[in-house]
Formats: structure tokens, sequence, C-alpha cells
């Protein structure tokens, strides 16, 4: 009974039938293997993989390959975190790198790549400034092989200032020269050897492709997981950045009333929090309020945890509302008035689903916030 065997048993025993070419049984053992494919990925997802890669060039094992390839690249975090990341041996995870289907933002990419070179070599310190010459070649070395798989172009100008220069050492100098000038002049025609980004990009300054997967999630009331990168159904569109095109009502008005369906998105200053809402209707000046049960908020913790993620629909009362004097009102629990963000606890019960975490009644440090318009893809 296949059941009463262990994972890497199972592939143990799938290997050793391949051998003794038992053919009647890999066929019932790859597709045991298959079906139960996220919770084997789950409990054993290096020795599952390092085993399979190991043989997957036989025809026999292909599928099976395949099978967890793409599990794996559309749910990346099976084996990009700390407790997995330190187990992956070097030709698997250059293979990994190497797949334009890895749904990693390329700033992600790198700075798992770091920690890894670190558990390779425990005994370099981890300040890069400190390093003496030999701990430089001996990171050289490790990296090298790594660095035509990494998309250094699709990283932003704040991240790569931020993450990827102070590192600079393990990087030719011409790629450095290249990526800063690329970076002063944003608008310059790309070097057609530059490699287009793994997966959509959007132009955000607050959160990552995966959270347009959940807000596209949210939008069909299906749970945070039911779309990956690779199926988003709709279009975000910038539409509105606080930053760029003014603070005011007036600003967002004029910019986003009579476009259809938008999420705004709104990051607090000094935190990764954030939160926003999802409005179906037209923004407009009609000075009062529209109902639908299909409007929500959300908010994350921290938005680089996307389990901290939680939403919450509209009891179909005071959904959204258009004033002329205001930005975004949703069910007067959350809206923007006189350039500051407003939570008023008192209508929370319009959207009771969440309870957004914030004590104070007006959000007067905020970084930014943005607006998307949201369009069905064809």
């Amino acid at each position: 009974d296949l059941k009463n065997l262990k994972n890497p048993e199972l592939l143990n025993l799938l290997v050793a039938v391949d051998e003794l070419n038992i053919q009647t049984l890999i066929p019932c053992i790859q597709d045991y293997l298959i079906n139960h494919q996220h919770e084997i990925l789950q409990q054993n997802p290096v020795e599952i993989l390092e085993i399979v890669h190991s043989v997957h060039q036989c025809d026999t094992f292909s599928r099976l390959w395949d099978y967890f390839l793409e599990t794996i690249c559309d749910k990346p975090d099976i084996l990009f975190n700390p407790d997995n990341l330190i187990k992956l041996k070097e030709p698997l995870l250059k293979f990994l790198l190497n797949r334009d289907d890895l749904m990693l933002d390329e700033i992600v990419i790198w700075d798992n790549l770091i920690k890894w070179s670190f558990t390779q070599h425990p005994t370099i310190q981890q300040d890069v400034n400190k390093w003496n010459n030999e701990e430089i070649a001996i990171m050289k070395s490790t990296f090298q092989d790594f660095i035509p798989l990494i998309r250094f172009y699709q990283i932003s100008s704040e991240d790569f200032h931020s993450k990827v220069y102070p590192f600079r050492v393990l990087l030719p100098e011409d790629l450095i020269d290249n990526i800063l000038a690329f970076h002063a002049t944003p608008n310059k025609i790309l070097d057609n050897n530059i490699q287009p980004s793994r997966n959509p990009k959007y132009n955000t300054y607050i959160v990552k492709s995966q959270h347009f997967a959940i807000f596209s999630s949210w939008i069909e009331k299906k749970s945070n997981s039911y779309y990956n990168l690779k199926c988003i159904p709709y279009h975000f569109n910038l539409i509105y950045r606080a930053s760029r095109d003014g603070f005011t009502a007036e600003a967002f008005h004029e910019n986003c009333d009579d476009i259809g369906a938008t999420i705004t998105i709104v990051k607090i200053k000094g935190s990764e929090q954030i939160f926003g809402g999802f409005n179906p209707f037209d923004w407009d000046l009609c000075g009062d309020y529209k109902t639908t049960k299909n409007s929500f908020i959300f908010s994350f913790m921290d938005r680089k945890n996307m389990k901290t993620a939680k939403v919450g629909y509209s009891n179909g009362r005071c959904s959204v509302g258009c004033y002329q004097d205001y930005g975004p009102i949703f069910g007067y629990y959350l809206y923007y008035k006189n350039t500051h963000w407003m939570v008023n606890n008192d209508f929370s019960r319009n959207y009771p689903g969440i309870k957004i975490p914030i004590s104070v009644l007006e959000i007067t440090n905020i970084d930014d916030y943005e607006v998307f318009q949201i369009v069905k893809k064809s």
C-alpha cells in the first residue's frame, strides 16, 4: 500500500522498479506521486526534487518532473524559505533560476541567493565591508555562475542601491556601470541581450506582483491563493499616485473618475503595513453612496508576508462614497479627506468581515497611495 510509505521511500521505490524494469508498477507509483504532489512537496521538497532532478532525463520520470517543477515555479515559497533554501544544491538552484516561469520578483531571488551563498561558507562574516581578499575570492567563486541568471534590469533603482550595490564586489564592474547608467536614464533603449522579466511587472512602488494575484482572487470572492502570477485574469493599470499627481481630492477625481473598477492601495510610513479597497463602480462626483456586496477593503500587517492578508466585503450598505471634497470612501469606515486617510470604527459594520488594525482615527503618516484601473483580460 503506497499510503504506508514515506515520501522519499516512494521515490526510491520508483527508481528501483525502473532499474529492475518492472514497468507495470511505474505508472501506478508515478500517478500516486503526481496526485499527492502538493502534500509531498510541502513535507520533503528539497529531498524529493533532488531525487527527481537526478533522474528526470529518463523518459520514465519526465512527466513526474514536469508536474513537480510546475508546482515549484508557481509556488516558489515551498523552496525559497529559510528552512529549505540552505539545503538546496547548486545544480538544482541554477536550474530553477534559469526558468522564465519562476514566480519570484528578481530582488527576492537576489536576496535568497545572497543568503544561500552565506550558508555555503558559514565562516564568512555577514558584513561585506569587512571581507578580506580571501573571503572576497571565495564568495566571487561561489557567485560567478549565478550572475547570468539574475535579471538585474528588472530590479528597481531603490532595491538595486540598497540591496545589490553593497555587494558590488561580487559583480563585474561593467555590469555595475551599465545598471547605474540604466537607472540614471531609464528611457534609454535596452540592449537586446537584456532578459525580460520572469512574470508580469506592475507600475507600483507599494506592492509586488504576488499582491495582484491575491487582489484578483478577492475580486472574484475566491481564496487568497486561487489565482497565481501565471493566470491573473485582470490588467492593473496605474492611474493615480498621490506623490506624483497630488494628495488632494481634486487630483484623485481628476485621474480616477469615470474609468470603471479600481483598487486603492495605501502604505503607512515607517512600517510594512498596507491597506486599501476595491470599488467595482466608477468613482465620480454624484454626491452619494453606491451599494454592492462586491466591494471590499483589505489590509496586510506586513506587505512582505502574504499570510498577513485580510479582506472584508461590504454588507451592501453605503459601500463606496463619491463626494467632491473626498478621495476614496469605503463605507465611511475607511476614507480620504483633507489629504489624510481616516479610519472610523463607528462604521466598521459596513465592512463587518475585517477590522483595520489601526488605533487612530486619522492616519497622518503615509508614504504614498496608488489607484489602479482594473480591466478584465480578453
